[in-house]
């Protein structure tokens, strides 16, 4: 596909009458790694919500993975999230499940075996330091190890792109480092897009990356 992500003149909101972003251009290539960044209600996280799907573009035209946002059916929905690795802010780990089947939960999704689902999940915990964890839950975790499990929950069915809103928000230092490589290397070693939602870029981030920046529900590529 030539683009990731391809939108023209959108504009985003949650009710026709006051949209949040207006007018939007943005184009994503295949193994790009992207910031947005922008003021707190900004409407960062309204444009990564229609990344996958979760609101729909008012006006405008969005493709995201070859599929069209605009006018998108359940199936096709579906078919999207299949492409993504969606890390949130607030984790979103199921609190009944053991962090190893949080971590299959994508694979699961995808109809893989058992022990496909396993192994890979494995793989992850031990990449994140958390494998001797795998049997915990959610709220036995801290926040930084809840989000490096979302972390590998994200990377688990290896995603065309990945979607994370202020992965190293509250975190500590390690995590936000680990967080980070493990952001670096997805790009580098597996070809996928990243698109990252955050207040601030890290200042020794030590990658190429392409920099858009939003304010006042306006969205501009920083040079």
């Amino acid at each position: 596909m030539e683009n990731v992500i391809n939108a023209q003149q959108i504009t985003l909101g949650y009710g026709r009458d006051e949209p949040v972003i207006s007018g939007v251009d943005m184009q994503i290539k295949p193994h790009e790694f992207v910031f947005i960044t922008g003021k707190s209600g900004s409407g960062k996280s309204t444009i990564l919500k229609s990344l996958y799907g979760d609101i729909v573009p008012l006006r405008g035209d969005l493709n995201v993975c070859g599929v069209n946002i605009k006018n998108i059916s359940n199936a096709n929905l579906n078919l999207l999230r299949r492409y993504l690795g969606i890390v949130f802010q607030d984790y979103r780990l199921i609190n009944e499940w053991s962090i190893e089947k949080n971590v299959m939960l994508p694979l699961m999704i995808g109809g893989f075996s058992k022990g496909v689902c396993l192994k890979q999940a494995q793989k992850l915990l031990k990449h994140v330091n958390l494998l001797h964890k795998a049997d915990k839950y959610p709220l036995e975790l801290s926040g930084g190890e809840q989000q490096r499990a979302a972390m590998a929950r994200a990377l688990a069915h290896n995603p065309v792109m990945i979607l994370a809103d202020e992965p190293t928000g509250n975190l500590d230092e390690y995590s936000s480092e680990l967080i980070w490589d493990l952001l670096k290397n997805a790009r580098e070693h597996l070809g996928t897009t990243v698109v990252v939602v955050t207040h601030h870029i890290p200042p020794d981030i030590s990658i190429n990356y392409k920099h858009y920046f939003l304010e006042s529900g306006v969205l501009y590529e920083v040079s």
